[in-house]
């Protein structure tokens, strides 16, 4: 993980900020060229009730609609927290590259038992437990206690979710 890694997580973080403060759950991710250029940004957009308003499953359809097999297959993920099985697997059926997250599922779920807040319907899987080849980097220890603290204020606000 370098600097520009870092950086383009730190956006992702911000993102998640966006979500909690919208009323969705804080996660934030970006799709970026190999070149360094943000081709897309989202937040989470679960808070209308739909489950897969998730920005990994966003990008992956908005990559698959203006993106070459090629261009997706050099692009990097960027996103706050490790896809969840269904943001892995449409990456992989999309084609995308690298991902590169601020914090594992298995924190996230450490956290979220922490704070009391009931587990999610589907299992924390790591990405490499769902696709069959990534190059994937993560956790950021850097942002780890940003992110802590944002799942705690949403847990807070949604106790029995």
């Amino acid at each position: 993980m370098n600097d520009r890694d870092r950086t383009h997580l730190t956006r992702c973080v911000e993102l998640a900020e966006e979500a909690l403060r919208s009323g969705n759950d804080p996660f934030g991710s970006l799709l970026v060229s190999p070149s360094g250029e943000v081709l897309f940004e989202d937040h989470n957009r679960t808070a209308s009730g739909d489950a897969t308003g998730h920005p990994e499953f966003a990008i992956a359809r908005w990559a698959a609609s203006h993106l070459t097999p090629q261009e997706r297959a050099g692009a990097t993920v960027y996103t706050s927290g490790e896809h969840c099985p269904m943001c892995a697997a449409a990456h992989g059926w999309v084609g995308l590259g690298r991902i590169v997250y601020a914090t594992s599922a298995a924190q996230l779920t450490a956290w979220l038992e922490e704070f009391g807040a009931p587990p999610a319907p589907v299992n924390p899987l790591p990405i490499g437990a769902v696709l069959r080849e990534a190059t994937v980097e993560g956790p950021e220890p850097s942002l780890s206690e940003r992110l802590r603290e944002l799942h705690r204020h949403n847990a807070a606000r949604s106790p029995g979710r």
